[in-house]
């Protein structure tokens, strides 16, 4: 007899939660079979056919008799039950054409939509007042070969201002809700679920939002700042950190001379709201990537340099942002300004050139 390698366990109390991350199952034990189940992993062995509780562990899949494969993972177990969770959507039925899968679908969209929708954003309801933003005609023109071929990641900024027709476009075609795109949607979309952005977004629900860094922008006095894509308007949060961003950023310290930034978020109680499996988590990730590519062309495109990064610490960026505890979480931040084009920060490069003169 084995232990299932794909458990975690979750103390609960009263209970101990076991979750069979690879089939997605999930067990409440009390202590008498939590106590049971402990002897077992220590002794496999001692496994009892005549154990009620021993044949119930069994029949749940907590115990198999199949060897478990000795596959090397390389990354740590959390990496792997994130990877291995996330798999594989459990499917009861899978429509055997286009006509079956449409039914489903509608029924599923239905369905949820008459639920009661998750809570506006945390940021909407403390805004106390919208600082609109400039209409966003001035949008960038060229070639998107150009953009993507000089689109490049810098760490060296001059700290000059942007102005606020600029951060007006990014946001706009990073994040807003496009007007230019208001009459071609499908009129068998649920409504609800027909804002359209620039980028794609999982099942139509846009559950990326944004909160913009200013440093230096051309109208906005410095600080962070919820972004409200429907209004395309801005509310105040709060003033920039004391100390520097840097400490929040895993000591990327030449944050520091970037003019404007994105913190980019998700809202995971949307994205549960429609989708009630982990999978759904893969995929504000994947939204957020979206978005992180789309604001650095429409950057370059604006004659800008970008940068970007996931090294956030967490906990310090949730209670910079106000979302401490809430189902809005960050992400990834992805910033630009005006720079000399250098990929190094001018630390690094000296400290590469003292080297090479040493040796």
């Amino acid at each position: 007899m084995q232990i299932n390698p794909y458990l975690f366990i979750i103390p609960r109390t009263p209970d101990q939660i076991v979750w069979d991350y690879k089939n997605h199952k999930q067990f409440e034990l009390n202590l008498e079979y939590s106590t049971r189940l402990a002897k077992l992993i220590e002794n496999p062995e001692t496994f009892n056919t005549s154990n009620i509780i021993d044949n119930q562990l069994f029949s749940a899949g907590i115990l198999t008799t199949s060897t478990p494969d000795n596959i090397e993972w390389g990354w740590d177990a959390l990496s792997k039950i994130f990877h291995i969770g996330t798999k594989n959507i459990p499917c009861d039925y899978a429509p055997l054409n286009i006509n079956e899968w449409s039914k489903e679908y509608l029924d599923h969209c239905t369905n949820i939509l008459s639920t009661p929708a998750p809570r506006a954003r945390l940021s909407e309801y403390l805004a106390c007042e919208l600082i609109a933003l400039p209409n966003p005609s001035c949008l960038p023109e060229g070639c998107l070969v150009n953009a993507l071929i000089d689109r490049k990641t810098c760490r060296t900024f001059t700290g000059e201002a942007v102005p606020i027709e600029a951060v007006s476009a990014l946001l706009y075609l990073s994040l807003g809700y496009l007007q230019e795109r208001a009459n071609d949607i499908d009129e068998c979309v649920a409504e609800g679920l027909d804002d359209r952005r620039s980028s794609p977004s999982g099942g139509g629900l846009n559950a990326c939002e944004g909160f913009l860094l200013v440093q230096h922008v051309i109208g906005l006095k410095p600080g962070l700042y919820a972004y409200h894509p429907r209004e395309h308007a801005l509310s105040f949060v709060k003033p920039l950190p004391s100390p520097s961003l840097g400490h929040i950023l895993c000591g990327q310290h030449f944050i520091s001379n970037l003019p404007v930034g994105l913190f980019i978020t998700s809202r995971f109680d949307k994205l549960w709201w429609k989708y009630g499996h982990s999978r759904a988590y893969r995929m504000a990730y994947v939204e957020a990537g979206h978005i992180s590519q789309t604001f650095q062309l429409v950057a370059t495109s604006l004659g800008l340099k970008t940068w970007l990064t996931g090294a956030l610490t967490d906990d310090q960026v949730e209670a910079l942002l106000g979302l401490e505890d809430s189902p809005e979480q960050p992400l990834f931040f992805v910033g630009c300004g005006k720079s000399n084009g250098q990929a190094m920060c001018e630390e690094i490069k000296s400290l590469l050139s003292s080297r090479r003169q040493e040796q």
